[in-house]
């Protein structure tokens, strides 16, 4: 991405923000693993969506007047020599300055007292903090923090939370963000066939899962988007699996749900296929219910239409064709074998943190994601796709990826 990306997302969150208002933004801080150890540093998808800075510790301050002009400053972690030969290079101002166009950069320890400076002035009575949590008991971040002491400090600035905000932004992706999500889309595609290539009966799912990783590693550092869902036989019937120490037998159907990422945008993409390379009767019968109702999705979807009658004409049209084969008695018993939602947003986020929209528009990214599950039989597998809605209807990005039986087998094979 380059700079004009993150200086229009920030102008485009400053044109919502009221007048007299101060915004602060925190790329966040390394989780402590274990002992002396951390995890890898992730940074906050807001900060690095406005910024396009990928380290720690740094923060966004900007303000905008009572006559609409707006200003900004990125703070960054200095130089510090002992540190860095440990740890990693830290970025430099000019470096910050090129990647997020922001001209103002300083070092994080002046924050505090600039952010004091500001907030006392008494020109600004609005404070927007990105305070959003999953669930109540997450962890609290820097942003709740500094919402709690401005609370004390400064209780004449009203908390307005920015993420609202960044939620309708990022609903709608930008053609450069686009053509990042096609960029990913190859990778994912290379990663899956690769697994389809090596897989047989015996193999273990953490062997699927090394030759993935092997298959993503050939295109840059970043890796899998997410933790792979990679699964054989019965473990398919954990709808989100982690744990790799299955063993695929001979006809067990592999599931995985995996994706990649390109210049930090994401993809989500599952396939399911006989270990063996050769689709069963039952597995041919079920996988051609979920191949059919994922094709009728991608040639109804187009703008207006509900976002909920995804999720409601997926399950609608699946329930139909497997009563037609004999699997359903009763199409409202749909629920026997469809057992989660068919659609979520795809972009910084393989769950897009987005503003769950009423109707379709042009720019959208989600996923088709049609899972049967049918326990008696032993079958459980998902046929997700990555759908882009265009101006008369949408495209199935992720359709370079094999997904019909007559595709997979002759990948297979």
């Amino acid at each position: 991405m380059k700079k004009e990306f993150y200086r229009g997302n920030r102008n485009r969150v400053y044109a919502e923000m009221e007048p007299n208002s101060l915004l602060v933004m925190f790329s966040g801080v390394e989780v402590r693993k274990t002992n002396d150890e951390f995890y890898p540093f992730y940074a906050d998808r807001n900060f690095l969506y406005l910024t396009g800075l990928d380290c720690k510790e740094a923060v966004l301050l900007a303000w905008k007047d009572s006559e609409g002009c707006t200003g900004e400053r990125v703070y960054v972690l200095p130089p510090d020599f002992l540190k860095e030969r440990w740890t990693g290079v830290r970025v430099k101002p000019q470096e910050a300055s090129e990647l997020s166009g922001i001209g103002d950069v300083a070092f994080v320890g002046e924050f505090e007292a600039d952010f004091h400076r500001m907030a006392s002035l008494g020109n600004y009575g609005n404070l927007y903090l990105d305070t959003y949590r999953t669930e109540p008991g997450d962890r609290e971040t820097q942003a709740h923090g500094l919402c709690r002491r401005a609370a004390v400090d400064y209780p004449y600035l009203r908390i307005r939370n920015a993420n609202g905000i960044l939620r309708r932004l990022r609903t709608i992706k930008q053609p450069c963000e686009i053509e990042a999500i096609r960029e990913a889309e190859k990778i994912t595609r290379d990663g899956i066939v690769a697994m389809m290539r090596a897989s047989k009966p015996g193999m273990y799912e953490y062997q699927y899962k090394a030759v993935f990783d092997h298959a993503l590693g050939q295109h840059g550092p970043q890796g899998a988007a997410f933790p792979s869902i990679i699964s054989a036989g019965r473990n398919n019937f954990c709808i989100h699996y982690y744990a790799y120490r299955g063993q695929a037998q001979d006809g067990d159907m592999i599931l995985n749900d995996v994706g990649a990422w390109y210049d930090n945008l994401m993809t989500d993409v599952s396939r399911g296929w006989p270990c063996n390379g050769r689709y069963s009767e039952r597995q041919r019968l079920l996988y051609g219910c979920a191949l059919d109702t994922s094709d009728h999705m991608f040639s109804v979807i187009k703008p207006g239409m509900a976002m909920e009658d995804v999720d409601r004409e997926a399950r609608r049209y699946n329930a139909g064709l497997l009563k037609d084969v004999g699997v359903l008695k009763d199409v409202e018993d749909i629920g026997t074998y469809m057992w989660h939602g068919g659609s979520h947003h795809v972009g910084y986020d393989v769950h897009d943190v987005v503003e769950r929209p009423q109707f379709i528009a042009p720019g959208m990214v989600f996923c088709v994601d049609i899972g049967i599950y049918h326990e008696e039989w032993g079958i459980g597998f998902r046929l997700e796709d990555n759908c882009l809605v265009t101006e008369d209807g949408c495209e199935n990005l992720s359709v370079i990826t094999p997904r019909t039986i007559e595709e997979i087998e002759g990948i297979m094979g």
